[in-house]
């Protein structure tokens, strides 16, 4: 969040201005925490929506009796602008490209692993086969470590709120345990752009592959046989490469990084897309990466999910939502009690929380920034408020969903591919364990969307049809699942509109 003005005398008035661009400036961190205490909510677009006649009246000059100092008084053009944001029907906008807010002094910096010297490659290597070399029941151990997000343990939270929290804490915690190898201490986890060509520092050991000492599958419950022996397995290359394009991960990732708002998974909003990101490179880069039991056992896991991290961390920096406050407003209305409400914030096993997850020290060599010249970010959807002007324009893209997926009876990860006269158009992944009913968190986000984002041309005039195939251990799609026993899902296809 950008922040706001201490001293607002010299405030433009604002035609026509947005919460997003405008109006979530207006209130300082104090101001808001002033309010909560009185049970007002200001530092979310809904808050400010529903107590915005008290708030013009008591910050209106000259007679304002808030904010209480006289530094955070409004000036008649601020409050002139509140007031025309009122009239125009409290428009949401969206998030203008602006320069970083202050956040955490970082106190790690993560590298692209190409751009480590030789010697930093070489501190990571011993710290990596440290770990590797620890017992299998030791808690920092490979083993161990590697098998809180899939098999025996399962804990990871996949296709929900805390998704991104999840595994910010989960890679400090591996962090941690490369740090703690004799003579590591300052080594940071790198991450691998997968936009560029997976590098060759992890096409050799100990980064290429992981022979299981032990069944992961045997102290899990219940029981999961069948993965011993085993022996991470990667694609080749160029089939890597075909699956990213397959899957149309580099576009998702574009996408994902102009989304205004945080959105809901399964709605909208950059968590959405950024999910499906992770779902495409998990299943582009192996069959182990796609087999959600054993995918945090291939040494690549940590590196695409540093990248991961990345991403979001980029996307908070462009919406200036990389501190609490800031995040918070780019909620608007989506229900909040994953990150503020015990104990439905928790990461387990971990004993942080999603709201600490957000504001990090973390920080990275390069981030993904949409400069100010690049214009605003959006917000489109497939609906919008009526008491809001609103557009429909030829270039906006479609937004085809096959809705209401019930993924419990698939065996494992699956892919969703949608046809137009026959012919695949486009194709998503979704990464999930062999036993769905087995996962709690599966379980309780048993039924699912898939999106997919297409220009009009591409569909117009044309047959369209949807076909799941569930993912095999070979390089190509396994056999195709019966739409009858995934729940008889619906496609639902939308022009998507924006503000006016």
């Amino acid at each position: 969040m950008t922040t706001p003005q201490t001293n607002p005398a010299d405030d433009p008035v604002i035609a026509a201005p947005t919460y997003l661009a405008d109006i979530r400036n207006y209130f300082r961190p104090e101001d808001v925490a002033h309010m909560a205490a009185k049970g007002i909510d200001l530092g979310t677009y809904d808050g400010v929506k529903k107590n915005a006649l008290m708030v013009f009246t008591h910050t209106a000059p000259p007679n304002a009796d808030m904010p209480p100092d006289a530094a955070g008084k409004w000036s008649a053009n601020r409050s002139q602008t509140f007031k025309n944001w009122i009239v125009n029907g409290f428009p949401l906008g969206t998030a203008p490209a602006a320069p970083p807010a202050p956040g955490p002094a970082p106190t790690r910096l993560r590298k692209d692993i190409t751009t480590l010297t030789d010697d930093e490659f070489t501190l990571l290597t011993t710290a990596f086969n440290g770990v590797l070399a620890r017992d299998i029941t030791a808690p920092d151990g490979y083993f161990v470590l590697a098998g809180k997000h899939g098999l025996p343990e399962s804990w990871c939270l996949h296709h929900e709120n805390r998704f991104n929290p999840w595994h910010r804490q989960y890679l400090i915690e591996f962090e941690d345990a490369l740090r703690s190898v004799p003579g590591c201490a300052d080594v940071t986890l790198p991450y691998w752009d997968i936009s560029t060509p997976l590098p060759n520092r992890l096409q050799h050991p100990p980064f290429d592959r992981y022979v299981l000492p032990a069944d992961p599958g045997a102290t899990a419950n219940p029981p999961v046989p069948g993965y011993f022996p085993y022996t991470t397995q990667r694609y080749s290359l160029a089939d890597l490469a075909k699956k990213l394009k397959k899957y149309d991960v580099l576009s998702e990732i574009t996408t994902s990084l102009a989304q205004s708002l945080w959105g809901a998974y399964n709605t909208n909003g950059y968590q959405d897309f950024s999910i499906q990101v992770h779902d495409g490179g998990h299943g582009s880069i192996g069959p182990t990466m796609a087999d959600q039991n054993v995918s945090s056992f291939d040494p690549v896991f940590w590196f695409f999910h540093c990248n991961i991290d990345r991403l979001w961390l980029s996307w908070q920096t462009n919406t200036n939502a990389t501190t609490l406050a800031g995040f918070r407003t780019a909620l608007a209305g989506q229900d909040d009690t994953w990150l503020k409400t015990s104990p439905f914030d928790s990461l387990p096993p971990f004993t942080q929380t999603a709201e600490q997850m957000i504001a990090t020290d973390i920080s990275y060599d390069r981030l993904e920034l949409i400069s100010h010249a690049e214009g605003e970010m959006e917000n489109l959807s497939g609906s919008i408020d009526a008491a809001r002007t609103f557009a429909f324009r030829s270039f906006d893209p479609v937004s085809v969903r096959v809705k209401g997926i019930d993924r419990l009876n698939i065996p494992g990860s699956f892919s969703v591919t949608l046809l137009a006269d026959g012919e695949p158009i486009a194709s998503r992944f979704f990464l999930q364990p062999n036993n769905p009913r087995g996962c709690k968190t599966c379980v309780e986000h048993g039924i699912i969307n898939l999106d997919f984002r297409m220009s009009q041309d591409q569909l117009l005039d044309r047959t369209l049809s949807v076909r799941i195939d569930v993912a095999g251990h070979s390089d190509e799609i396994g056999t195709a699942f019966p739409l009858s026993q995934a729940g008889n899902p619906t496609i639902n296809a939308r022009l998507l509109v924006g503000e006016a």
